[in-house]
């Protein structure tokens, strides 16, 4: 007996009678295939061979038959930065052909840019391989190789203004203006939509921010309010550096250990950015495409991410030489003063993509991520970099200090400052990056209008003295002798310049900046 009609519907809508679909569906299936056999041809089953086992060992091929042309075309057509590479063989040209230093200083420059942003891919590549740990420290070394080496060749140079400013370049271009911009963008984008701040992230760099200012102001005040005399007084503060560099490693060191280990927990993000270790890496969960697509797509794995990294940095090195060598002749024949170019110029190129990254972040309203990326930098520097060439000179027995001279070590203190009031709450918004970045341009423009002052050291000030007195002592010898009832005021003013010489010997400061004065007029008129 046949089920009623309204039976019927209800089986039909409560899927039951799909069972019995399923023969039918079955036998569709199998008269497509005869027909797909019917239709059969030898050109029809190698292109759908092919298809298939190019979809099934695509990354085998990439890895055996792609080889070198397929990693070279993902590390160096693999970022939009691309097209700047061209300004690498240009600035070897021009330093083979001697075209002009301000020529190779410009190629080197632009660059600069293109293999700064290749070595942190590089790196994270490297990073996802070792472990997170492992990965992240060495996320963090690598990601200011740049200014590393940068620094490096001007110690070996011996040139200390162009290693200190390069340096204090880097972490006011990431306190004020990526993060000025990042917060500027970002804010205007995401108006009425701003995530809240991690407070915790920021307070962790900025209280290492802190320290490291605390140091650099410590050493020049010392420097500058001693009575000792010259080479006590240097001994003195550059035991001071020395100490404060250990104890910035210690707390650098230490600020890792905290975060990726003790008390990991509090600064896992929901991207999966740390803040003190530039891991720009994101979890399975924020990444559009699984991780096997992503093992698929990349053709570079930990030995040609070396090879590759090791191959950038030397390249990097290479520009980083050309830089400073060219550095001060550029800057006399564009006009442009350089400590402008050391501080300002040098660091916006050098981290070009890095800032890029931070303000796309920006635009995102994942506003975190740009935190990490600009205080994970800037703390890097400060903390890390700067304590690391500080030994490495002491180790070599080059003079050097940290005292970044007084303009320099107020902006740097001014700076860290302001960004430490800027992000006191969770709330951020535009006006907060405007701030930011008035505050930079501001610094910008006084290092460009303020004219540096060089150091001379004691003794060359103080034989400066001698020279010009030993000048007027040949004149009044002269008149002495014609004179001859002059002759006793001419040996008392003898002993007292005697006395005077030895007392600026024992007062000169070494390294203590002076003002020139120009060619002609004296620079001593007090003691004439």
């Amino acid at each position: 007996m046949a089920p009623p009609e309204s039976s019927h519907h209800h089986l039909l809508e409560s899927g039951l009678l799909e069972v019995s679909k399923a023969p039918s569906a079955a036998v569709a299936a199998e008269e497509e295939e005869k027909k797909e056999a019917a239709a059969w041809t030898p050109s029809s089953s190698s292109s759908m061979t092919g298809r298939k086992i190019k979809s099934e060992a695509s990354p085998l091929l990439r890895r055996l038959l792609g080889g070198p042309a397929a990693q070279l075309q993902e590390v160096l057509l693999g970022t939009k930065l691309y097209p700047l590479f061209s300004a690498v063989p240009l600035a070897v040209a021009a330093e083979s052909l001697r075209l002009g230093r301000v020529w190779v200083f410009a190629f080197s420059l632009i660059g600069l840019a293109p293999l700064a942003e290749r070595v942190s891919f590089l790196s994270e590549h490297i990073a996802n391989t070792v472990g997170p740990t492992a990965g992240g420290i060495m996320n963090a070394t690598c990601g200011n190789v740049p200014e590393l080496i940068i620094a490096l060749f001007a110690l070996h140079k011996n040139k200390m203004e162009i290693l200190k400013w390069s340096l204090l370049g880097s972490i006011l271009s990431n306190l004020l203006l990526v993060l000025g911009s990042s917060l500027l963008f970002g804010g205007i984008v995401n108006i009425g939509k701003e995530r809240p701040l991690d407070k915790r992230q920021a307070d962790v760099s900025i209280g290492l921010l802190l320290l490291g200012v605390l140091c650099h102001i410590a050493t020049l005040v010392s420097k500058y309010t001693s009575s000792t005399g010259d080479s006590i007084n240097s001994s003195s503060v550059m035991q001071l550096s020395r100490s404060c560099a250990i104890v910035m490693l210690i707390a650098y060191f230490g600020s890792l250990v905290f975060q990726l280990k003790t008390h990991r927990q509090i600064f896992e993000l929901e991207e999966g950015y740390n803040v003190l270790i530039k891991n720009e890496t994101w979890d399975s969960s924020d990444s559009s495409s699984s991780e096997d697509d992503a093992t698929d797509k990349s053709v570079i794995g930990f030995a040609s991410a070396m090879v590759w990294l090791i191959g950038m940095a030397v390249v990097t090195a290479m520009l980083s030489s050309y830089v400073v060598t060219t550095i001060e002749e550029a800057s006399e024949s564009m006009g442009i003063p350089v400590r402008f170019i050391s501080i300002i110029l040098l660091p916006i190129v050098g981290n070009a993509a890095e800032h890029a990254g931070a303000i796309i972040f920006a635009f995102k309203n994942k506003i975190d991520i740009s935190l990490g990326i600009t205080l994970g930098s800037a703390t890097q520097i400060s903390m890390l970099v700067v304590p690391v060439i500080l030994i490495v000179s002491w180790v070599n027995a080059i003079p050097m200090d940290l005292d970044f001279n007084l303009l320099e070590t107020g902006s740097l203190a001014m700076a860290v400052i302001t960004t430490a009031f800027t992000l006191q709450d969770d709330k951020w918004h535009y006006l907060k990056g405007l701030n930011l970045v008035f505050s930079y341009i501001v610094i910008a423009v006084c290092f460009f209008v303020m004219k540096a002052l060089p150091s001379i050291d004691g003794d060359a000030l103080a034989m400066a003295m001698v020279v010009r007195k030993l000048g007027i002592m040949a004149w009044i010898n002269e008149e002495a002798l014609s004179k001859p009832s002059d002759q006793v005021k001419v040996q008392t003013y003898h002993e007292g310049l005697s006395e005077l010489i030895r007392s600026v010997f024992a007062a000169c400061n070494p390294n203590r900046p002076i003002t020139h004065t120009p060619s002609g007029q004296t620079p001593l008129p007090l003691l004439s």
